[in-house]
């Protein structure tokens, strides 16, 4: 849970998975109102192949559902009084290649969105992602994605087909089962260029389909996460950059514990202890995160290039 002055947001971290170029970051783009500096293949390798090659973190926020309220108010624990809710967007690669990255991503995510190119169907790094999934989360959605390349006239037979397909010949072998929940969607309509869908708002393009549907589905479908601030501070590091004269920030997402401003953090593999000089949950301030919360942490005397992901 992050606190500040202004909001008190559940974090949801959801794990955006699917084969290479089945529109895992267009889905991205078109749901998130905020990014990371490590969101939307922001890197040289990334734009150059054309192909997500490391974690991208962007989120979206909204009301808290009211079946999340209620659930939340017979929790345990004394921090149930969300204002909102924060979907944390995990898109992780779909090469072959990088599997450890997309177990990485996996290894912390609350829930996931399967994202299917609906003209290819299942592929190999779908079914890898797949398995993945079955040992990591018990919450699943099935995104059929590029629904816009079904001729229209077609459309809806040729969805209702795959859809069939799909429920009886792979999601029923799974513990997802046959009635897994299922979403059509065209994040990047028509091969849009993928800076044009989002607005200086950070609305939702018009050109996209059924991604309001989507957010509608997340928010029906979410459940109320284990959140503890007990136990000890465990950081999943996935990215670090220094900020010259200020010193190193390291991104991640929190395992269990808390941490707070002014607190000192201990790094195992280099045998260092550093102070917390800042805190920011997607550029904003917070002065305490706690455990599943994407926080960026400032640090000084740091050397980026020691640090290690894990």
């Amino acid at each position: 849970m992050s606190q500040n002055s202004s909001r008190n947001l559940l974090n949801i971290n959801v794990g955006i998975l699917g084969h290479v170029d089945s529109g895992k970051t267009s889905l991205a783009r078109a749901l998130s109102s905020h990014f990371s500096t490590a969101a939307l293949d922001k890197s040289v390798q990334s734009k150059e192949r054309g192909i997500t090659l490391d974690l991208g973190f962007s989120c979206f926020s909204t009301s808290m559902p009211e079946h999340l309220m209620k659930a939340a108010a017979k929790s345990p624990s004394d921090n149930h009084n969300y204002s909102g809710i924060q979907f944390t967007l995990v898109d992780c690669p779909g090469h072959a290649s990088l599997i450890r990255t997309i177990i990485g991503g996996a290894g912390i995510i609350d829930m996931m969105l399967l994202v299917i190119d609906v003209g290819k169907g299942i592929q190999t790094q779908t079914a890898e992602c797949l398995v993945i999934g079955e040992v990591l989360t018990d919450h699943l959605i099935v995104v059929l994605n590029k629904v816009d390349l079904f001729p229209e006239d077609k459309r809806k037979e040729k969805i209702e087909k795959l859809t069939k397909k799909l429920r009886q010949k792979v999601f029923k072998l799974t513990k997802f089962g046959a009635n897994v929940t299922m979403v059509c969607t065209a994040a990047n309509p028509g091969g849009t260029p993928p800076d044009d869908l989002v607005q200086e708002d950070h609305t939702i393009d018009k050109r996209t389909s059924n991604i309001d549907e989507l957010v509608s589905v997340l928010r029906s479908t979410v459940r109320l996460p284990t959140r503890s601030s007990d136990g000890d501070f465990l950081y999943a590091i996935d990215h670090c950059f220094g900020i010259k004269g200020k010193g190193t920030v390291l991104t991640g997402t929190i395992l269990s514990g808390r941490i707070k401003v002014g607190e000192t953090v201990e790094i195992p593999t280099l045998k260092l202890e550093r102070k917390v000089k800042s805190l920011q949950m997607f550029h904003q301030p917070v002065k305490v995160a706690q455990q599943g919360d994407r926080v960026g942490m400032l640090v000084t005397q740091l050397d980026g290039s020691l640090i290690e992901r894990g």
